[in-house]
């Protein structure tokens, strides 16, 4: 399935969608590119797809600033395995980490590893 808006800003569709293969293209996987991207791999303002990039990606793997996910990567990331800045999740990794397994300078979790830890079991990467 593939659409792409008429409308554009700045050159860039505002909606793009592609889902799945194009035969007449001989496309594996729809790449969407748009200020608004659904695809399997999604590049967009809010991109949606299983690999997304954008400004507010959503998807099994997510790389942008405000990031939602299985796998994400951002400045703050939401997901299962959230690297970030500001992470929260199952396994965080950042500054300020909040998760199960959270890792970071200010760090709070059920194992928390960090400068300064909170929660139920605590390791002190520095200090006494």
């Amino acid at each position: 399935m593939r659409y792409q808006s008429e409308a554009t800003f700045w050159g860039v569709p505002i909606v793009s969608v592609a889902l799945g293969p194009d035969i007449a293209s001989g496309q594996a996987r729809g790449v969407a590119r748009g200020i608004v991207a659904i695809g399997d791999v999604a590049l967009g303002g809010l991109a949606l797809g299983g690999l997304a990039v954008g400004i507010i990606p959503i998807g099994g793997f997510s790389f942008g600033i405000l990031t939602l996910g299985g796998l994400t990567l951002g400045i703050v990331a939401l997901g299962g395995l959230a690297i970030g800045g500001i992470a929260l999740g199952g396994l965080a990794i950042g500054v300020k980490a909040i998760g199960g397994l959270a890792i970071g300078v200010y760090s709070h979790g059920g194992l928390a590893i960090g400068i300064y830890p909170q929660g139920g079991t605590v390791i002190p990467l520095l200090g006494p």
